[in-house]
């Protein structure tokens, strides 16, 4: 029995990590232009293969930074908000049709619980958007200085006597 641990080859674990992140990655990169989570895909291989290759942090950052950035814009603006929920609603709906029966070109049994999951995904992401938005324009409103309203940061100005 040596020093190591049976198992644990980190060599082995090297190229699983490169082989899942990539499939995953590669699954989003083709998910982008077809009915599904692509991007979100595209970020979960990214974050797999920055566990192990410091390369693919560059890319993760980039991707977490354009994920916020989209997720502002819809919690910014209620038409994207509801742009996005009527987008939501027609993908689920068009799921949930093609698995009662309904003949819907390109979709099979796979593609339609993937378009269900990713409206129900999208219908997340709008709520959480719009929820960061109250939350912002709330902080905004604050006194500053006022306790507990995390605000104190801020400094008070002079109080007139």
């Amino acid at each position: 029995m040596g020093g190591r641990p049976v198992g644990h080859n980190g060599f082995v674990k090297t190229v699983v990590i490169a082989v899942l992140g990539g499939l995953l990655t590669l699954a989003g990169i083709g998910l982008l232009v077809l009915p599904g989570p692509g991007f979100v895909l595209v970020a979960a291989g990214l974050a797999v293969l920055a566990t192990r290759f410091t390369w693919a942090k560059k890319p993760l950052d980039y991707a977490k930074e354009k994920a916020q950035d989209g997720i502002e814009e819809v919690g910014k603006s209620p038409w994207r908000a509801a742009g996005a929920t009527i987008a939501a609603l027609l993908l689920v709906a068009a799921g949930v049709l093609a698995l009662v029966g309904v003949d819907l070109p390109f979709v099979n049994t796979l593609s339609a619980v993937v378009l269900i999951i990713s409206g129900l995904f999208l219908v997340g992401t709008v709520v959480f958007a719009r929820r960061q938005e109250k939350i912002e324009e709330a902080k905004a409103h604050r006194p500053a200085g006022t306790p507990g309203s995390a605000g104190a940061y801020r400094v008070a100005g002079p109080k007139a006597d």
